[in-house]
């Protein structure tokens, strides 16, 4: 079974592509009724749909694993409990299952890719949902201990009450420019003073 497309993708760290290039790869391989349980990388495979947010995906894929493999693979097992932290909604969860694992130097990149992607969304989702969060809160919401939790939003803006241990979030400056293109005003007043006549 030729995985150098694969191999190749997780060698420039292109992890988004992943789970199409395995999606494609199973379809040929199992059109030419090829045998490939015993020598898939499902863990791959399953990281890559996580990786780019299908966790539909994912699931369909773990439902077609065969039992065998997932009892054999460890490895698997940890990749969709990642999964299924992500599909319960289990912020903290997601984080604790990237963590209690210890990944194989083929799987470790796109595991460790998805981890900083993931404190970024997790960012990006507490700076649009809050104006102010606790530091307990916040640190779950980003895998970290409290401490590293307020020094990573502190290095984004975000202003620490040591008092109250609540965070004030920085909310994100929107910088919108408008441009004031003369032949576009032309068309609109003419469009106008064609409907009022």
């Amino acid at each position: 079974m030729d995985f150098s497309g694969l191999t190749e993708a997780l060698a420039s760290q292109s992890y988004g592509n992943v789970a199409d290039i395995c999606d494609n790869l199973m379809l040929r391989v199992a059109s030419q009724g090829e045998a490939y349980e015993d020598e898939w990388p499902y863990a791959i495979h399953l990281l890559g749909h996580i990786y780019v947010n299908d966790i539909n995906s994912a699931r369909f894929l773990w439902k077609s694993i065969p039992v065998t493999v997932k009892e054999s693979r460890p490895e698997v097992v940890a990749a969709w409990k990642i999964g299924q932290n992500l599909w319960t909604k289990d912020y903290a969860g997601v984080h604790q299952a990237i963590r209690e694992y210890n990944w194989s130097p083929e799987v470790q990149g796109i595991v460790t890719s998805f981890s900083e992607l993931y404190t970024k969304r997790m960012f990006d989702l507490l700076v649009s949902a809050y104006s102010t969060i606790s530091i307990q809160d916040a640190a779950l919401f980003l895998g970290m201990n409290e401490g590293d939790a307020a020094k990573y939003v502190v290095e984004r803006g975000w202003i620490v009450d040591t008092t109250s241990q609540m965070l004030t979030v920085k909310k994100q400056e929107l910088a919108v420019e408008q441009k004031l293109d003369p032949s576009n005003l032309q068309r609109l007043t003419e469009y106008v003073f064609h409907l009022e006549h």
